[in-house]
């Protein structure tokens, strides 16, 4: 695994040791931010089940501001920490260790509202509603915000779940990415930019 692009560009990632976790391949990593960016400007990223790292530091190498790292696996966490220094994105990252549910709970109770969430559950977790129902019901998604979603190539997720619409679905052998979007009635979002600046606990 590597950075594919941005400031960060080539730099090799190690993948979590054991079969505990399913790394996003290079390959999928790439449609993914051809699809959603490729780049940013500035914004917050939530890796919810973020394994090795690669989407939430792909996404820092490509302009995000921060991105706060979430797993439940104590080597996912240790590879994340690992990973994030050998591209020296310390100071723009913050890595815990937690079930999303309470993660999610923390970063509602904190205000946080983001540009980016990647949600890559195991396959076998059907989590999907209940976590997108989270964040749509807790607003922690900013206006135009995106979602995306890694799962397998049968599984149709829905349509919509409240302001949350599909916007892209594509199949790369086993793996589906199904992107979601924020549209909201109503134009602009100006609160969002006092969210930027993060407390050093979640």
């Amino acid at each position: 695994m590597r950075v594919i692009s941005g400031m960060c560009k080539g730099r090799h990632l190690q993948a979590v040791p054991g079969m505990s976790t399913r790394p996003t391949t290079d390959k999928v990593k790439e449609a993914i931010f051809n699809m959603i960016g490729p780049y940013f400007t500035d914004g917050i990223g939530l890796d919810l089940f973020a394994g090795s790292g690669g989407l939430g530091i792909e996404a820092l190498s490509r302009g995000l501001e921060r991105v706060i790292f979430v797993d439940h696996d104590t080597k996912a966490v240790q590879t994340v920490r690992k990973n994030v220094a050998a591209c020296g994105l310390e100071k723009r990252a913050e890595i815990y260790r937690n079930d999303a549910g309470r993660a999610l709970k923390a970063v509602a109770k904190r205000g946080l509202r983001f540009s980016v969430i990647f949600l890559d559950p195991p396959y076998k977790e059907k989590k999907w509603l209940t976590l997108l129902s989270f964040i749509v019901e807790h607003g922690l998604l900013k206006a135009n915000g995106v979602v995306v979603a890694e799962h397998l190539a049968e599984v149709e997720l829905p349509e919509e779940v409240g302001n949350l619409k599909q916007w892209k679905r594509e199949t790369y052998g086993i793996t589906g990415i199904t992107i979601y979007r924020r549209i909201d009635e109503q134009k602009g979002d100006e609160s969002d930019g006092e969210h930027c600046r993060l407390p050093g606990e979640l």
